[in-house]
């Protein structure tokens, strides 16, 4: 998973609707979290995390949290990537053959990516 989105994940599950900015590399370290500024007001800004459900401890646990989720899905990512096409499961609703030829592959498929 992109780290960018990892954390702007995590930083939602902590507080929704948190304005800040960060420059280049999303802070997925304590040292870049340290240097996000965080908007506290009309054009104000602070590098002091003003949101006490946000802090490094607790942003590093989810975003590790969705990575793990994220992990554990790959073998869905993998198998999608294989499965027969839209087109060719419309063409096998009228084809018996082209019926048994899609359900070997996904079952081939289902066996190189299991669960």
């Amino acid at each position: 998973m992109i780290n960018r989105e990892k954390f702007e994940i995590a930083i939602n599950i902590l507080k929704s609707k948190v304005e800040y900015t960060y420059d280049n590399d999303a802070p997925v370290t304590e040292e870049l979290f340290n240097k996000i500024k965080w908007k506290t007001g009309e054009d104000i800004e602070t590098t002091i995390c003003p949101h006490s459900e946000i802090t490094w401890a607790k942003l590093k646990e989810e975003m590790d949290k969705i990575q793990v989720d994220y992990d554990a899905q790959d073998y869905a990512r993998k198998r999608k990537a294989e499965y027969p096409s839209i087109e060719e499961l419309v063409v096998a609703l009228y084809d018996t053959e082209d019926k048994a030829a899609i359900d070997a592959k996904r079952a081939e498929i289902k066996l190189k990516y299991p669960k």
